[in-house]
């Protein structure tokens, strides 16, 4: 049987004063409405909890029992239902999960983690790499935050656009494509290295190529942009990256950026995360550091 939770604090205030009168004064209601309450208890808990012993009511042996667990009980369910305590960054304790490609992290992850040691020390985050499918890892909670161009996800999900940015090739310094205008041309000539999980050879930048009548050549297929950045570095292969974000991982590799000479739509980079977090002071404070960092990274998103 459920009980109302006003019969608990009843119960509780009942065997606090052992008097029906001190009761109802501190219940805020009259002597009669508390011995109807009384009366309830004794039916609902099958004991009569206070008797008469001369001119004042004493407690059975099974209110003694009851009084402590009931105000425990009382006392978790205020604060259960207590609205929650400011946020304290430098006692907070979490590790957050955020799903991203190589990619984003190469530019994201190192801004990102400077900020949350700053200002929440005892923060850690897990970055997971992206799955094979659009698969459910944030609304089973494996995911706390996705970031990157988001898709396939489950109807719930919250999203907030973060950034757009352009493609852009790139190239080892000393690249012959570099030594002249890269025409659509010269830069379907030029042998490229596919960036694909799945092993895919084709994608939008071949539909670019086709509507010149140029098709390109995929000479390597590898599951990550940082392997294909690294392998530009040492061949004469090109690879794409988005434009503004690994300014220094570029430099530190030797390697150059220039404009992909089509027509390709802007890459649009969001974030994603499941509605049990919308009110999550902790979750709220992170998206905020996202926001933050991804805006030095790339243009706005409109």
């Amino acid at each position: 049987m459920l009980m109302d939770l006003n019969l608990l604090v009843a119960l509780d205030v009942l065997l606090d004063e052992v008097s029906v009168t001190r009761a109802a004064a501190r219940l805020g209601t009259s002597p009669a409405a508390a011995s109807r309450k009384l009366a309830t208890l004794r039916r609902v808990l099958g004991d009569p909890l206070l008797v008469r012993a001369g001119q004042r009511l004493v407690p059975t042996p099974r209110a003694l029992e009851l009084r402590e667990e009931v105000r425990e009980l009382l006392q978790r369910s205020e604060a259960l239902l207590a609205p929650a305590a400011a946020l304290d960054l430098a006692q907070m304790r979490r590790t957050f999960t955020i799903q991203a490609s190589d990619l984003l992290l190469a530019g994201l992850a190192a801004p990102l983690l400077e900020r949350v040691a700053a200002l929440a020390p005892q923060v850690d985050v897990v970055f997971a790499p992206e799955a094979l499918e659009g698969g459910p890892g944030l609304r089973q909670g494996e995911v706390d935050i996705e970031l990157g161009v988001l898709g396939n996800l489950d109807p719930e999900i919250r999203t907030e656009p973060l950034a757009r940015t352009a493609m852009v090739g790139v190239a080892r310094r000393g690249h012959p494509l570099l030594a002249e205008p890269i025409t659509p041309h010269r830069f379907a000539q030029a042998p490229h290295i596919g960036i694909s999980r799945r092993g895919r050879l084709r994608g939008p930048i071949d539909t670019a190529l086709a509507q010149h009548g140029l098709r390109r050549r995929v000479a390597a297929v590898v599951p990550s942009h940082t392997t294909a950045m690294m392998l530009a570095a040492t061949s004469d292969l090109i690879c794409l990256t988005i434009d503004g974000w690994l300014d220094q991982t570029l430099t530190a590799l030797g390697l150059r950026a220039f404009p992909i000479p089509l027509e390709l739509p802007p890459v649009a980079i969001g974030m994603a995360w499941h509605p049990r977090h919308v009110a999550d002071q902790g979750h709220r404070w992170l998206r905020r550091q996202i926001r933050t960092v991804t805006s030095t990274l790339g243009a706005p998103a409109a």
